[in-house]
This record gives structure tokens, sequence and C-alpha cells, in this order.
């Protein structure tokens, strides 16, 4: 069975994230755990972020939210490893205001999510036209720039816990078409 990374954002996701929940009701996912969560520095976590996918064993299909979005872009701007999907849920202006001061490293977003003269990669953002870390056209220049197919959820805040999705059944959706592929 292909593995599930899961990159959450700062502060890690909580036990009603719908990550989380993943985490605990299917096989095969593992979080990549990073030293710290509440004072995150880009370069580290790239580092583990790396770490887990090579400890994969094979292309796994990397999820991440928030701040781990940016930090798997700037992975994917530069590696050459391989992975079979990668889908970005609620990615954060770092320019925005009320992105976390404690956040470190995390700008300029990357350009693009591969490695100059490698393939594109499969991947999909997920957004929110509420989301108070984003806004709908930082999404939409990501999604275009990083060459994903962009999902617009409607009102659901930061896509997390608050956001009443549960276990987010249409996002496990994806994972699993992606799996069977």
């Amino acid at each position: 069975m292909r593995p599930v990374l899961l990159v959450p954002g700062i502060y890690n996701s909580g036990p009603r994230h719908w990550q989380s929940l993943w985490q605990t009701q299917h096989t095969g996912v593992v979080r990549v755990e990073q030293a710290d969560w509440a004072h995150p520095q880009c370069d580290a976590w790239v580092q583990a972020i790396d770490a887990a996918i090579t400890a994969a064993g094979q292309p796994p299909i990397v999820v991440a939210h928030s701040l781990g979005c940016l930090a798997l872009a700037r992975w994917a701007a530069s590696a050459l490893t391989a992975v079979h999907a990668l889908l970005l849920v609620a990615v954060p202006d770092p320019d925005g205001p009320d992105f976390p001061p404690d956040a470190k490293g995390f700008t300029p977003v990357p350009a693009a999510l591969t490695a100059p003269g490698q393939p594109a990669r499969q991947a999909m953002l997920v957004s929110s036209s509420d989301d108070p870390y984003s806004t709908a056209s930082f999404s939409a220049h990501c999604a275009a720039a990083w060459g994903a197919q962009q999902v617009d959820l409607g009102a659901k805040g930061h896509i997390n816990a608050d956001s009443g999705l549960g276990d987010w059944p249409e996002g496990w959706a994806w994972v699993q078409r992606w799996r069977a592929a």
C-alpha cells in the first residue's frame, strides 16, 4: 500500500484535526514530526520532510496543511526524490497580516513544485473562500504557478478542526484515488 505522509502546520494538528483522524483511522499514514512545532524554521522542516520521504520506501502521497504546505513547496522546488502526489491544503500567505511571527524562513514562496529540469509533480491545492491566513487570489496564484489543480471548498475557514469537516471524507477520497493509481 502506498504510504501517506502528513505534514501539519505550526503547533501540529490536534486530535480533532482531519490529519490526526486520518492517522488514527487508516493504515500506512505517518505524520512527519518536527523538532519544534511552536517556533518553526523552514530549513529544519524541509529536512524532516526530506528524511520522511526518503524513509517511505516508495514514492508517497504527501498531504500538507497550512505552514506545512510552504515547507513542502520549498522541499519540492529543489528535491529530486520522487513522490506520487502532493495535496496542499490551506496554503497560508507568508506576507499576509496574520502570518505567525514565530515562523521563520518561509519566504519567498517557491515559484514551482519541481526542481529545474524535472517533470511536473501531480498536485492539488485545496483552499477556502474565507481562510484567515490566505486569500482567494493568493491561493489561485500558487495553484497556477505550481501547476496544481485547485479546489475551493467555499467558506471553510482554515480547513482545520474548527471547519466542521470531521475526518474530511472528501479529502480522504482524493488520497484513496491516488493510492489506487
